[in-house]
């Protein structure tokens, strides 16, 4: 259990649905094959070790945030750093090998690409250095798409960047929310948090920004013909709530507004996706 705790299980699983959903869409494969199940797993192994480095990274850190102490197996002694760090080596190596075997060679580059993004380059040099952190850094929490378009095609294509951007533009407002609830937790480990550097309201500002910029994101996958009537529907529905969220962030300015939209925000990507899924299934 402490292991599955490394690779952040419910990170890990929003991010394999979103590979799963790109593999479904994409149309070679049906959701009833044993190939699309195991990429899928792949898929997870990769956000998994990309984690599992995150937490060994910031294991001291974690130990001096209340958010975290508690949480995670590293800060409790649960499991040993080198224990740790040979979870995601190998985890890492398994995503990548199931990648490039049942899916292509790109498939596998951009799950490494992801790994060495997330762990090294974000967990390491972006986060302790710029406010600006979790925008570039999102970028590896949006590849989960790709990497699933790619296994199935061996290239990419504009429906696979549209929802890569979804994900992308997704993170920012997602992860503010939490920010603003958790300024003194990032204060402690001196986190040049958004919040922190730029202050609430312009905080608030940027959630309000890109939430508005989800809804046209979001609709475009219909107008491309990757998607249908349902999508449409449920998307517009989806997004309109989003924005609502995030305007009722920037009137009432408390935490409890801050938390709303943070939890909303997780189920809005994976209805999202869950819908894409059964619209394809339904056309």
């Amino acid at each position: 259990m402490n292991y599955l705790l490394l690779t952040k299980p419910r990170i890990s699983l929003l991010f394999a649905l979103t590979g799963l959903t790109a593999l479904i869409i994409e149309g070679s494969f049906d959701i009833h094959s044993w190939k699309v199940w195991i990429l899928t797993a792949a898929i997870f192994l990769t956000g998994g070790s990309a984690n599992a480095f995150n937490q060994y990274f910031e294991r001291e850190i974690d130990k001096r945030m209340e958010r975290t102490a508690k949480k995670r197996p590293l800060p409790q002694g649960k499991i040993k750093p080198v224990n740790a760090l040979i979870f995601a080596i190998v985890t890492g190596i398994v995503s990548l090998v199931l990648l490039w075997k049942l899916g292509s060679l790109l498939s596998a580059l951009l799950g490494l690409a992801t790994i060495l993004f997330y762990s090294f380059y974000y967990t390491l040099w972006l986060k302790p250095r710029t406010p600006y952190n979790i925008v570039i850094g999102g970028a590896a929490g949006a590849t989960g798409p790709l990497i699933g378009w790619a296994a199935a095609t061996g290239n990419l294509s504009w429906t696979a960047v549209i929802l890569f951007l979804i994900i992308f533009i997704w993170t920012p407002p997602h992860f503010w929310a939490l920010a603003l609830c958790c300024k003194e937790d990032y204060s402690k480990v001196n986190y040049p948090m958004y919040p922190l550097i730029y202050g609430d309201e312009a905080t608030r500002r940027q959630i309000l920004y890109y939430s508005l910029t989800l809804l046209p994101l979001s609709l475009s996958l219909y107008f491309l013909n990757s998607a249908g009537l349902v999508y449409l529907t449920a998307a517009s529905v989806l997004s309109l709530l989003f924005i609502g969220a995030a305007i009722k962030v920037s009137l009432e300015k408390t935490k409890r507004s801050c938390w709303q939209l943070f939890g909303y925000s997780i189920v809005y990507l994976l209805l999202l996706f869950i819908i894409m899924i059964v619209d394809k299934m339904m056309s």
